[in-house]
C-alpha cells in the first residue's frame, strides 16, 4: 500500500527531512506528511541561520558541538549542494552593564562545558568587526561558531531524502494519531490514513496538537519571531551577530543581502499570499535597532519581510524522545529557536531512535518524562 511505510514523520522542516534522509540511507521505507503545500514553509524557511554553540543552555552544547565539528564541516559535500556554511565566528553584543552579566554567565556555563568561548571589551568587538557602533561596550566570542542557508540545507536534505526513495506528502494536515494494540501506528488525516511502525513528530509548535491525541501534552508555546533581508551590500563581515537579550540576530549572506530578526512585543501579522510577513511596525522597530549596532546600514533597502511561530518549551531545551506511554512515538520538538544550528546531529540520533539503536550521543536531558511530577 502506497500510505504505509516503516516510518512516518509529521512534517518536513529541516529535522524532518534529516531525519528521513538519515533512515533512507539505512535503507528504511520513509514517508514525509507536510500539512502545507511547500516543504520547510515553518520555522526552517524563516530562521537566522545560526550555527552557533554559544548562547545555549549547557544541556544543548554538546549536540551543539558535534554538529560543528563533525557534521557541518561536511554538509556540503555529503548533500551535494552548497549550504553556505561559514565557521567564522559569533559576535553576542551587549550595550548596558546588564547585558554584560548576561554575557559573564553565558560564557562561563558554556566554558564550563569545554566551549572555546571567552569575554572582550568594546574595542576588541569593533578589532573583530569595525561596522559595529561604539555603543557596543562588549561581547561574547565564540571563533567556532558560523551561520548557514537554512533554505538550501532543507532543500539538501529533501533532495537527497527523496532520490534514496523517501516520499513526501504536502497538504496533508494531520489529524490525529491511532494506536493499535497500544501502539502507536495509524496517522488520520484529513484526506487519508498512513500506517507506519514508528511515528516521529516533528512539526514545531503544532506538535503539541498532534500528541494530545494519543494523551501526550508538551510544555510549550509558541511566539512569534519576524525576520527581514536587505538589497545586496558590498562585503562587510562573515560573523553571525546576537545579542544578550537575544532580541536582534543576523549575518550577511554569500549573495551580499544581510538576513536580520528580531521581534517588536507585536503579535499581529499582515499576510502575503496566505503566508505570514511582518506587520508595518515591527519591521521598522526591528530597523531601528539594527541601524544602533551598525550605522553603515542605515540607508540598506528592504526587500522582504516575514514571520513565524517558535515553539518554546517551558525549561528552554527541545524535546527529543520516545514516549514509553505510546511505544512507536518519537517526538522532536520545542526546540525554543535553536533547532537548526543541530538539525543534522538531531536528524541522525532520530535515525537511531527509530531503529531502536543505542544514540552516539546522551539525550537523557531532552526526554519526555523529565516533566512528569516526582512520586
Amino acid at each position: 500500500m502506497c500510505n504505509t511505510a516503516e516510518v512516518i514523520i509529521v512534517g518536513s522542516g529541516v529535522i524532518g527531512c534529516a531525519a528521513a534522509y538519515y533512515l533512507a540511507k539505512q535503507g528504511v521505507s520513509v514517508l514525509v506528511l507536510e500539512r502545507d503545500q511547500s516543504i520547510g514553509n515553518g520555522g526552517s524557511s524563516r530562521n537566522g541561520g545560526g550555527v552557533r554553540q554559544s548562547g545555549r543552555d549547557p544541556r544543548e552544547l554538546p549536540l551543539a558541538m558535534y554538529a560543528v565539528e563533525h557534521m557541518w564541516p561536511k554538509l556540503s559535500e555529503e548533500l551535494e549542494i552548497d549550504v553556505e556554511y561559514h565557521k567564522q565566528g559569533n559576535l553576542r553584543l551587549g550595550k548596558t552593564e546588564r547585558h554584560m552579566e548576561i554575557l559573564q554567565g553565558l560564557t562561563e556555563r558554556a566554558a564550563a562545558c569545554g566551549l572555546d568561548v571567552h569575554m572582550i571589551d568594546g574595542a576588541e568587538v569593533r578589532k573583530i568587526n569595525p561596522y559595529l557602533s561604539d555603543e557596543v561596550i562588549g561581547a561574547s566570542w565564540c571563533a567556532t561558531d558560523g551561520h548557514a542557508n537554512p533554505l538550501l540545507t532543507t532543500l539538501g536534505y529533501y533532495r537527497k531524502a527523496r532520490a534514496l526513495g523517501v516520499r513526501f506528502c504536502t497538504e496533508e494536515e494531520v489529524v490525529a494519531i491511532q494506536k493499535i494494540r497500544g501502539k502507536a501506528r495509524r496517522i488520520i488525516t484529513a484526506k487519508a490514513v498512513y500506517e507506519g511502525e514508528t511515528i516521529i513528530v516533528a512539526a514545531g509548535y503544532e506538535s503539541r496538537a498532534i500528541a494530545s491525541t494519543v494523551g501526550i501534552d508538551i510544555p510549550m508555546r509558541k511566539e512569534l519571531i519576524e525576520a527581514l533581508v536587505t538589497e545586496a551590500e558590498p562585503k562587510m563581515f562573515a560573523q553571525m551577530l546576537g545579542t544578550a537579550d537575544a532580541d536582534f540576530y543576523g549575518h550577511q549572506t554569500d549573495h551580499g543581502s544581510f538576513v536580520f530578526g528580531g521581534a517588536s512585543g507585536m503579535e499581529s501579522v499582515n499576510k502575503d499570499n496566505g503566508n505570514m510577513a511582518v506587520s508595518s511596525i515591527t519591521a521598522p522597530c526591528i530597523c531601528r535597532g539594527i541601524m544602533k549596532y551598525i550605522p553603515k546600514l542605515a540607508d540598506a533597502k528592504i526587500v522582504r519581510t516575514w514571520a513565524g511561530y517558535e515553539d518554546l518549551c517551558i525549561d528552554g531545551v527541545p524535546v527529543i524522545s520516545s514516549v514509553e506511554e505510546v511505544p512507536g512515538l518519537i517526538l522532536a520538538c520545542a526546540f525554543t529557536g535553536h533547532g537548526f544550528g543541530i538539525s543534522p546531529v538531531v536528524g541522525k540520533l532520530l535515525s537511531q531512535m527509530a531503529l531502536g539503536e543505542e544514540t552516539f550521543l546522551d539525550i537523557r536531558e531532552f526526554r519526555y518524562d523529565r516533566f512528569q511530577a516526582a512520586i
